[in-house]
C-alpha cells in the first residue's frame, strides 16, 4: 500500500504546492493526494491549513502531510498545534532524511521563497523513501515527545485544535 499524502499551502507556497501535487500524484508510492488548499483564487493563513493538514495526519485519513509556505516555518508551526503531529521545515537531502528517521515527524514543510523548485522536487521524493526504524536509538526519543504530547493539557481535556 502506498502513502497517503495530505498537501496544503497558503498564496505564498501555492506555485510550489501545485506543482509538488502534480509529482506525488504521478509517483507509484503515492496512492492518494488530498489537497487542503488552497487554491488559485484563495487567500487563507496558514494556521488553517497547517491545522487541516495536522488533523488530517492525527485522525489517520493521511499518513504524511507536505505544507509550503513563505518559509515552511509557518505552516510547521501550525501543524505542530496539533496533538500527536510532528513538523518540520526542512530544505536539504539531510534534514529530510533525519526528520523521519530520528524524529518520526510525518509532515514536511517547504519554503518557495528559500528553496527553488528543482530542489524542492528533490526533497519530496527523497522524503517518500524514509521511513522511522521503531528499533532505533531514536526510538525512546520520540516515545518522550509522544508522552508528553499525551500529557499536555489540551489533550487530557480534548479540546485541543
Amino acid at each position: 500500500m502506498g502513502w497517503r499524502i495530505v498537501v496544503g499551502s497558503d498564496s505564498a507556497g501555492f506555485e510550489y504546492k501545485e506543482a509538488l501535487r502534480a509529482q506525488l500524484d504521478a509517483d507509484p508510492r503515492v496512492d492518494a493526494v488530498i489537497d487542503v488548499g488552497v487554491g488559485a483564487a484563495e487567500d487563507t493563513d496558514y494556521p488553517h491549513i497547517g491545522v487541516a493538514a495536522g488533523r488530517a495526519v492525527a485522525d489517520g485519513s493521511a499518513d504524511r502531510a507536505l505544507l509550503v509556505c513563505g518559509t515552511g516555518i509557518g505552516v510547521a508551526m501550525a501543524a505542530n498545534t496539533v496533538p500527536g503531529v510532528r513538523a518540520s521545515v526542512a530544505h536539504d537531502a539531510f534534514s529530510v532524511e533525519r526528520l523521519v528517521k530520528s524524529n518520526n515527524a510525518q509532515v514536511l514543510t517547504l519554503g518557495q521563497r528559500v528553496i527553488g523548485l528543482e530542489l524542492a522536487r528533490t526533497l519530496v521524493g527523497q522524503w517518500l523513501d524514509h521511513t522511522f526504524d521503531e528499533a532505533s536509538p531514536s526510538a525512546q526519543k520520540v516515545a518522550a515527545l509522544e508522552a508528553y504530547d499525551l500529557a499536555s493539557p489540551d489533550r487530557v481535556a480534548g479540546t485541543a485544535c
